[in-house]
């Protein structure tokens, strides 16, 4: 998975050696001459992008050492590896010392700075992910914490830095496991009630006989109370999940709680002020809910004030190699898999270009399945059968599949050619021990490569080697219909 590493060295040779080692790995660099001009660099607003920083220790006007010194004050934290000449093996220490994370003895051969920059930005993850874990568990999660390198992620994180400012009620809405319960912590740990409690009620899970009590709380005497979600969230925030299911009682007396700013407890004689902050969540359609009458109009305009819609996965790809580094880095901490590296460039491919209809969540759990299934340095294709085995067209339910261009009737469809029995696996030879026709392999490389890249015509027309002209005749002449999920009838005709 691609990292921006800034290289900061006065030699020009070395510059270049180190990287073309960076390269060779995949990741984007951007190259410095002296160390006071790679603290402005980490101090600008997109100074934040670099996950790693290759230091030399002698530099002009401010050494490695100054650097290191100074880092703090740019606001910035990132994994530093040190070069230092072996006579200057005592520098080295004290980079370490300093809070480098690696050094390099120079010259250092190609495979030896390889094999750093992958250990730096193995532990960088891990660490990255172990903070968002224990944020997490403590109720300090913030927006830093949220992976947001796509446009459309990106929104939400600003709209809810803007929500945790306001003490309106917010309501989540979004396909399950797009995160949204960890935008809702994000909301309360960025606010002014991040100290206080965050109480969170699975709404769906409350039978009706206990949904009164465990909310608003109970009271069976002078002497005995069973204080409520609502009273043990007093302070701080109430996270509803999946709101639309409480019944519709329930849902008044919220109304009352929203509107009066108190509640009253069962079998209690008088109400009792709490102070929440209200974050609701949903996956369904409140709208819906209220034209049919399971959920009241009043309770639904009081939480739509700050809406917020998480987009699923298959609409913020940029997220998905982040979210796979801080996952592997996790289960391979978890399982012991210290040699595991991460995801060789043919898996992070097909990971990227799958569906994802359970979102964030099924990708999470991919990633614990293939690094428990793992043996060796990096996560193959190998390790994501169920991945390779999901037929395309189940992946994202209701997408349309390709059609003919606009304007042109669709061609005959093709006798049906047998799909290949192990992902990724042409057969040569048919069933009576004959082999197969060039024309039926050809159509079935297509469909595979259509399979494979999810219908996007220019990627699949340069991995054949051919041009997309051609790979348009080829599919009228073979009778192909067929095509990953974001091929439309539309997208065909533009190209």
């Amino acid at each position: 998975m691609p990292a921006e590493i800034l290289i900061v060295d006065a030699d020009p040779a070395q510059r270049r050696l180190l990287a073309a080692a960076a390269n060779r790995l995949g990741h984007e660099v951007e190259l410095l001459a002296d160390g006071r001009s790679a603290l402005e660099r980490l101090a600008a607003p997109d100074g934040g992008r670099f996950d790693l920083m290759i230091l030399d220790l002698v530099l002009p006007e401010l050494d490695g050492l100054g650097v290191l010194e100074r880092l703090p004050r740019t606001g910035r934290s990132l994994p530093v590896i040190v070069q230092a000449r072996e006579s200057r093996i005592d520098q080295a220490a004290a980079a370490i010392r300093a809070g480098a994370t690696d050094f390099l003895l120079k010259p250092a051969a190609p495979e030896r700075i390889e094999v750093s920059i992958q250990n730096a930005l193995r532990l960088r993850a891990l660490e990255t992910e172990l903070r968002r874990v224990r944020h997490s568990a403590d109720g300090t999660l913030d927006f830093d914490d949220i992976v947001a390198a796509s446009p459309a992620m990106d929104r939400v994180v600003q709209l809810g830095r803007r929500a945790a400012r306001s003490p309106l009620p917010i309501l989540i809405e979004g396909e399950r496991g797009v995160g949204k319960a960890r935008i809702a912590r994000a909301i309360h740990g960025s606010g002014d009630r991040k100290t206080k409690p965050f109480v969170a009620v699975a709404c769906a899970t409350l039978a009706q006989p206990l949904a009164d009590s465990v909310l608003f709380g109970l009271e069976t005497g002078t002497a005995t109370r069973h204080p409520g979600k609502l009273q043990k969230a007093q302070g701080g925030t109430l996270f509803l999940d999946e709101i639309g299911e409480l019944p519709l009682d329930v849902q008044a007396r919220l109304v009352t709680v929203l509107q009066e700013g108190e509640i009253e407890p069962v079998g209690a004689r008088r109400p009792v002020k709490v102070d929440i902050r209200l974050i609701a969540a949903t996956e369904r359609d409140l709208i819906a809910l209220v034209k049919e009458g399971r959920f009241r109009e009043d309770l639904y305009y009081r939480l739509n004030v700050f809406p917020i819609r998480v987009p699923p996965l298959r609409d913020r790809h940029d997220d998905i190699p982040e979210l796979i580094r801080q996952f592997a880095a996790r289960f391979a901490a978890e399982e012991g898999k210290r040699s595991l590296r991460g995801v060789s460039p043919e898996a992070l491919e097909q990971l990227m270009a799958h569906g994802w209809p359970g979102n964030v969540r099924q990708l999470e759990n991919a990633i614990f399945r293939a690094v428990a299934l793992s043996d060796g340095p990096m996560l193959t294709p190998a390790e994501f059968p169920q991945i390779a085995l999901q037929d395309p067209g189940e992946a994202n339910p209701g997408t349309p599949m390709p059609l003919a261009p606009e304007g042109e009737p669709a061609p005959p469809a093709a006798p049906a050619v047998p799909r290949p029995q192990q992902p990724g696996v042409l057969q040569a030879v048919d069933a009576g021990g004959d082999i197969r026709p060039l024309v039926e392999i050809e159509a079935e490389m297509i469909r595979l490569a259509l399979d494979r890249y999810r219908g996007r015509m220019a990627t699949v027309a340069r991995k054949l080697g051919i041009g997309r002209s051609t790979l348009y005749r080829k599919l009228k002449e073979l009778g192909i219909a067929e095509g990953g999920e974001e091929t439309t009838v539309r997208k065909i005709a533009a190209e």
